[in-house]
């Protein structure tokens, strides 16, 4: 240790927890914890915003046990790999929030992503965190509007309500008094007069009809609003009240105005869009009609940021109508209808772009593909500022990686999703190893890998040999051998998470090498050589892994020899879960 970083270790508590204060990553505020033990008691009494990755790695006593002052909290269930398509799998909230709810009553924040948010979980929240100020949900299920009326309710300090992707139910109506699939929108209505705190609103993904009254009232009285974002059933004429009410409006989210025609109201609209100068994020109108979508052309030249996946019902034309004046975008969320001559369009005009997602709007025909690797190419030449990009296609060749490797070198997080899985280069026809591994060697700073497209040994060398920073890797399909992960182990040292799709050559003796790499935390696996018994068998040698087996339609043969198709491994302090379905079956 140097003499300079000696004296640092010893520096008194107040004067760490203010520095420590200054690290607002929590990679950074990890990193600290790590330089000596004094540090690490200093920086785990003044943390006050904790991420659990997985909500089956511990329990809620031990992360208040390290962080006593924890303020917030961020908890994932459900792991995000796409084959894990489990309708009752688990990652329920509820027992985080009942533990928190007798011993850290000063909760202001809570974050759950991919969770079991059951109404009684929101009621819990509502009446046990008396500063409550902050609730997100995302992409998580079993609530109504019952639990969404206490937090309204009883939360008086609220200053954010984000629900983004989550499966509402919404025919409670008779609970709430109300006519059938109308109760969605009347919890707004219970937000008290005196509630003025609200910055972020969003109930984007609910469906259910809104009490458009009870909305106006509650944006008219909160001066601070600065994220808005409306389901479909908010009308035209409501959205141009709301932006009157609301001129400091920063993130706006619009639904449909497919039905509306009326040239009254689109000049109302019109004239609000363009007293709201602050708004710098756009997401949201799934359909216009050619009328409203020129309602939105005054606030285009200043977006930073604008999510067209939800606009299923936009053409292609009409989405290069909106980007052509979004000159100064960062982050783009688009879907493959916008095609190669669209994503040409976005390489012309915003030279800023740092963040791009291209995503999969449904099947095409075979002799007519969305998109190729003619629009990536023009991406890269055109933004060469890019460091994360997604995207979904029908068709890739080694060349157009070679070129995003050579034009795009700040990448770090790149996912290729080519529809057929398992297809090579178009041109000719050779696995995708000599493009990956330019991405791999050119992007030094790679923390996000996705491979798609057939693979052989060569490419997972190239990422053993230059990918140094590479935390997650998911592999799509391959058809190398048993060297391939070897050569990945063995290389990238910062591995945590890793999923494997289609690759048959996983065997028991690879497998165990996999768990043995030191910072893997999560894992899946499918279509792999992994028997019944030899996930027994690892299980007897890595106590500290959860092995749960995914069965098919709850029957799950017994015998050391029957084939694993579906696995997630992943390291707990916890030991085995007590919730798990009965198609999850856990070692």
């Amino acid at each position: 240790m140097s003499k300079r970083l000696k004296t640092m270790t010893y520096f008194p508590a107040e004067v760490l927890e203010r520095i420590f204060a200054l690290l607002t990553s929590q990679r950074d505020r990890n990193s600290v914890c790590l330089v000596c033990k004094y540090w690490w008691k200093v920086e785990a009494g003044c943390r006050l915003r904790v991420s659990v990755k997985n909500c089956y790695a511990l329990g809620p006593n031990r992360v208040l046990a390290r962080f006593p002052r924890m303020r917030a909290l961020s908890l994932k269930g459900k792991p995000h790999f796409a084959g894990l398509n489990i309708v009752n799998w688990g990652g329920f909230a509820l027992p985080w929030i009942e533990f928190f709810a007798k011993n850290c009553p000063w909760l202001q924040e809570l974050r759950l992503k991919r969770m079991v948010v059951s109404d009684q979980s929101l009621q819990l929240i509502s009446l046990s965190f008396s500063e409550f100020e902050s609730l997100s949900l995302i992409r998580c299920g079993g609530f109504s509007p019952v639990g969404l009326v206490a937090i309204a309710s009883n939360c008086r300090f609220l200053k954010e309500l984000v629900l983004l992707e989550n499966e509402v139910e919404e025919d409670i109506g008779h609970i709430l008094g109300v006519g059938v699939g109308d109760g969605i929108g009347q919890w707004l209505s219970c937000f008290p007069e005196s509630c003025s705190s609200l910055v972020s609103l969003n109930f984007a993904c609910t469906k259910g009809v809104v009490n458009l009254e009870a909305l106006e009232k509650l944006v008219a009285r909160c001066p601070n609003l600065r994220s808005l974002r409306l389901n479909r059933r908010v009308p035209p004429n409501v959205l141009q009240r709301l932006l009157q009410q609301a001129p400091q409006l920063e993130d706006l989210g619009i639904g449909s105005f497919s039905n509306y025609t009326d040239r009254r109201t689109y000049l109302r609209l019109q004239n609000a869009v363009s007293k709201c100068r602050s708004i710098r994020s756009l997401s949201g109108f799934s359909s216009f009609t050619p009328l409203y979508q020129a309602a939105i052309y005054p606030m285009c030249s200043n977006l930073i940021s604008l999510n067209l996946s939800k606009a299923v019902e936009l053409p292609a034309h009409s989405l290069m109508e909106i980007i052509s004046r979004c000159k100064k975008l960062q982050n783009l969320w688009v879907l493959d209808n916008i095609g190669d001559k669209g994503l040409g369009l976005v390489a012309d005009t915003c030279k800023n772009l740092q963040e791009l997602r291209v995503f999969r709007l449904g099947p095409h025909n075979e002799g007519n593909p969305a998109l190729t690797e003619e629009g990536l190419i023009a991406i890269s030449m055109g933004c060469p500022q890019l460091h994360s990009l997604v995207y979904c296609c029908d068709q890739m060749t080694n060349a157009s990686l070679i070129t995003v490797a050579r034009n795009c070198p700040n990448l770090t997080n790149f996912k290729l999703c080519i529809n057929d899985p398992k297809t090579p280069d178009h041109t000719t026809s050779q696995p995708f190893d000599e493009g990956f591994g330019a991405i791999v060697q050119s992007c030094k700073g790679l923390r996000r890998l996705s491979l798609s497209g057939l693979l052989s040994d060569r490419v997972f060398l190239y990422i053993g040999m230059y990918a140094e920073q590479l935390e997650m890797l998911s592999i799509g399909s391959s058809g190398g051998g048993d060297k391939e992960l070897s050569y990945v182990l063995n290389g990238c040292r910062n591995l945590m998470k890793l999923e494997i799709k289609g690759s048959p050559f996983v065997d028991a003796g690879l497998l165990e090498e996999i768990v043995k790499h030191e910072k893997i935390r999560c894992l899946w696996i499918s279509s792999s050589k992994v028997t019944l018994g030899g996930c027994r068998a690892l299980s007897m040698q890595v106590p500290m892994m959860n092995i749960e087996i995914i069965g098919e339609n709850n029957k799950m043969k017994k015998d050391d020899d029957h084939k694993v198709g579906k696995m997630y491994l992943y390291r707990t302090l916890n030991g085995p879960r007590k919730d798990a379905p009965a198609s999850v079956w856990t070692l």
